[in-house]
């Protein structure tokens, strides 16, 4: 009897660890590791520059190169994951950016070219991992999940900050700077391995009744974008107010990830030993943040609230609440003050990924990594300017307050303008 089996099947699937789990798991650490080796350099960089003597502009334009690479493969990375699936292109680019971590001190050991050759391979890997995603997400989550499955995803950006802060100054102390890349970059390789085991572009076609049952729709779970819609996407109001929020909020995010060990170790003497513990704070309060707002934005779907609404209230608080402690942190007395400050803004300014970084997924669910493309390739241009522009300013000033007063300027104007034009609907 066919039904009979049909049945049994979706009764095991049901009944076991749903495979979605273990996808989203794995993407989460995917993104873990992709800022691990994004931020092992902040800390790095410290004794790196005290051996090559790099001023504080150097120092900047070496921590903005890996945007150079991040910018370019976004959209095409969207695209790809959209139309052929996302497995693939997010296994090539974890295996890119760990070549690149793995090769980077030779590299800075051979020449200052090189280093920055070596950390635009890192952003070129990386660049693809939130659009495949993104991608995989609108296919493998049912609508009432994806808050909290991105939400998960977002959090390893935090996780893998703490990690690389919490490491990297006992590697450093042990093994020297360099046992951070090569540590890091074969941690990339294991994960690579897993991941082309264990993960799939989409749910089995043989399972239907099984998404069903999980509440995963065939128009979501089956999606593939064969033509983009270019025009359409170019006109949309909520299109825009996703670029713009994306990139206020990267703005602030990028400058403080990597100028906090510098700033408290210039404006608090804080040692290499220790800056690694103070700047752990922020990402650590960021990642329960970020967890609970995705919880929250999808109990408040639950619960009856307008997408649309939940979306701008969570913008809301992200910028509102995010932008306040840095206009009092020129006043901070001590480097903990300081840094307690740096979290709540940290810790509010995540709630957006309940907000901007689910929006994709609600104005164009088939479209949704070539969405993330357009908007991360726009949200790096903060990492390549933002980053190396508050090394120019704090060396023209000697203080990092002006830079401040700045990431709370701009998150204002991505408030008013998320505000205007974001939508909750289905626009494309």
């Amino acid at each position: 009897m066919p039904g009979s089996i049909e049945s049994l099947d979706t009764a095991r699937e049901v009944s076991r660890w749903p495979r979605r789990y273990t996808v989203a798991g794995l993407f989460f650490l995917a993104t873990v590791l992709c800022y691990l080796d994004r931020v092992s350099i902040s800390v790095a960089l410290i004794p790196l520059s005290a051996d090559e003597g790099y001023s504080v502009a150097a120092q900047g334009l070496i921590l903005s190169a890996f945007f150079w690479g991040y910018l370019w493969p976004q959209l095409a990375g969207g695209w790809l994951a959209d139309r052929f699936g996302g497995k693939r292109v997010l296994a090539f680019g974890v295996a890119v950016w760990s070549l690149a971590t793995f090769i980077t001190p030779a590299a800075a050991r051979s020449s200052l070219a090189l280093l920055f050759a070596a950390r635009i391979l890192l952003g070129l890997g990386e660049g693809v991992n939130f659009p495949a995603i993104h991608s995989l997400t609108s296919r493998w989550m049912p609508t009432h999940e994806r808050a909290r499955a991105l939400s998960l995803n977002f959090s390893g950006m935090y996780v893998g900050t703490v990690v690389a802060l919490v490491l990297s100054p006992p590697i450093i102390e042990v093994f020297g700077w360099p046992g951070l890349f090569y540590l890091s970059g074969l941690a990339g390789v294991l994960w690579v391995v897993i991941w082309m085991i264990k993960a799939a572009d989409r749910p089995p076609r043989t399972s239907a009744a099984c998404r069903s049952s999980a509440g995963i729709a065939s128009e979501t779970a089956d999606l593939a974008a064969t033509a983009i819609p270019w025009r359409a996407i170019a006109r949309e109001p909520a299109v825009w107010a996703i670029v713009l929020a994306h990139f206020c909020s990267n703005f602030g995010f990028n400058i403080l990830l990597l100028w906090m060990p510098t700033y408290l170790h210039h404006a608090y003497g804080v040692t290499v030993a220790r800056v690694g513990i103070y700047s752990l704070i922020p990402w650590m309060a960021a990642f329960a943040v970020v967890n609970g707002g995705g919880w929250l934005a999808d109990l408040m779907r639950i619960r009856g609230a307008g997408v649309g609404s939940t979306r701008k209230m969570m913008q809301s608080a992200a910028f509102g609440l995010g932008a306040l402690p840095l206009l009092a942190l020129p006043g901070a007395g001590s480097p903990a003050v300081a840094t307690g400050l740096i979290a709540l803004s940290a810790a509010a300014s995540s709630l957006g990924l309940s907000a901007y970084g689910v929006n994709h997924l609600d104005v164009g669910p088939a479209y949704a990594g070539v969405l993330m493309g357009i908007s991360n390739t726009i949200a790096t241009i903060p990492g390549i300017v933002g980053v190396a522009v508050a090394g120019f300013i704090v060396q023209a000033t000697g203080s990092f307050s002006a830079v401040f007063f700045l990431i709370a300027a701009v998150y204002a104007i991505g408030l008013a303008g998320y505000l205007a034009w974001a939508s909750g609907d289905r626009r494309l």
